[in-house]
C-alpha cells in the first residue's frame, strides 16, 4: 500500500476561508494565513488553496493572498481558481504553487490540460472534478457546482488522464459538508476507469471515514475542510490512528 496523504483545504472567498454544505450556504470560517500556518505545523502532507468564485467571476485568484500563504508554508501547495491559460499557471507556480488544480477551464477547453502537462509536467497538473448524481448517472458540474455540464464524469476523467493530468481531485457534491463519509461508490467507479492517483473530497466527519476511504483502490489522499478547521479532528491524532490501523502515512508531513 502506497503512502496516503492527509490534505486540508482552504476554500477562499473574499480573501477569507469559507465552508458550505453541498456547495451551498457558504459561511465565513477563518483567516487563511492563520489556518495555513496551523496546517503547516500540524503535519498536513499538502495544503489546497481554492479561490472558489474566481472561475464564476471570470478572474484569476487573489494573487497577493496566495503569495503570503506560499511564503509561510513549507508543505506542497496545490492552487486552483480561475486558472485558464499557461500564463496563469506560470504565475501561480512562480509565487510558490507546487501543483495547479484546473476545473472549469478544462471543461471549456480540454486542450489546456495537454498544454499544461507538456509545458510544466503531469506531476504539477491536478484535474479537479465536481461530481453529482443526476438520474443515477455521475455528472460533471462547473462554476463551483452551480452548472450541470451534462458531461459523464467517468468519461471525463478518462479523457483528463489521456490529456496529461497527473492526479484527480474528486469532489462529491452529494456528500460535501454532510460529514457521513466519503462517496465510496463514486470513488470506486472512477478508480475503475483511471490509473492516476485519486484525492477524495467531500463527506469526512470522523477519523474512521479516512480509514474507509484509504481502503478504496486508487485513493491516495483524503481532503477535508471543516473538521480540520474546527479542530474536531487533529491531523497528528488522525495520522496516529491510521498508523495503528495499518495505513501507511507520514507523521511528519511531506516537505517541499
Amino acid at each position: 500500500m502506497g503512502r496516503k496523504k492527509i490534505i486540508p483545504c482552504l476554500d477562499i472567498r473574499g480573501e477569507r476561508v469559507v465552508k458550505g454544505l453541498n456547495f451551498e450556504g457558504i459561511q465565513d470560517v477563518s483567516d487563511p494565513l492563520e489556518l495555513a500556518n496551523y496546517y503547516n505545523e500540524s503535519g498536513a502532507d499538502e495544503l489546497v488553496f481554492y479561490d472558489i468564485t474566481a472561475s464564476l467571476e471570470g478572474r484569476l485568484m487573489f494573487m497577493d493572498l496566495l503569495k503570503q500563504v506560499a511564503k509561510q508554508v513549507s508543505i506542497p501547495l496545490v492552487v486552483g481558481g480561475g486558472i485558464s491559460s499557461l500564463d496563469d499557471v506560470k504565475r501561480v507556480i512562480d509565487v510558490g504553487a507546487h501543483k495547479v488544480s484546473i476545473n472549469s477551464a478544462s471543461i471549456k477547453n480540454p486542450q489546456i490540460l495537454e498544454d499544461v502537462a507538456e509545458h510544466f509536467g503531469s506531476t504539477r497538473l491536478v484535474l479537479s472534478v465536481d461530481v453529482k448524481r443526476v438520474d443515477d448517472r455521475f455528472r460533471v458540474f462547473a462554476k463551483g457546482g452551480r452548472e450541470n455540464t451534462g458531461l459523464d464524469a467517468l468519461e471525463w476523467v478518462v479523457q483528463g488522464e489521456k490529456l496529461g493530468a497527473g492526479e484527480l481531485v474528486i469532489n462529491s457534491i452529494d456528500t460535501d459538508g454532510v460529514r457521513k463519509g466519503f462517496d465510496l461508490e463514486m470513488l470506486a467507479a472512477i478508480a475503475n476507469e483511471v490509473t492516476i492517483p485519486i484525492i477524495a473530497s467531500g463527506g469526512a466527519g470522523k477519523m474512521e471515514d479516512f480509514l474507509e476511504v484509504f481502503k478504496s483502490p486508487g485513493v491516495e489522499g483524503g481532503l477535508a475542510a471543516s473538521i480540520f478547521h474546527n479542530k474536531e479532528v487533529e491531523i497528528g491524532a488522525l495520522k496516529q490512528y491510521l498508523i495503528e490501523q495499518g495505513i501507511n502515512v507520514s507523521l511528519g508531513g511531506k516537505k517541499r
